[in-house]
């Protein structure tokens, strides 16, 4: 979820730009957003915590090998985005 996540840094654990991110996504969404980018979820764990920050408990969903890990990201970023963005409207 850290990696969606426009209130983090990039040092942080923040992977893409900030206009691909939402304000702290839950894992929820995330799963909505994975499925609805056409990916199967192998796995998902919600209490685990993101080595750079130890301290907040985080979640993660684990996708089989097929594509780039950034092609994967941008995918279901856009769905985090626009989902967000139909929420707020």
């Amino acid at each position: 979820m850290d990696y969606f996540n426009k209130n983090l840094k990039k040092s942080k654990g923040r992977r893409l730009g900030l206009e691909k991110c939402i304000f702290d996504p839950s894992l929820k969404e995330l799963i909505d957003a994975t499925k609805s980018a056409g990916y199967e979820i192998a796995e998902s764990e919600e209490k685990v915590r993101f080595p750079r920050r130890p301290f907040v408990r985080s979640g993660y969903v684990v996708l089989p090998k097929g594509s780039s890990k950034t092609i994967i990201l941008n995918k279901i970023s856009e769905k985090l985005v626009s989902k967000r963005a139909k929420q707020t409207k």
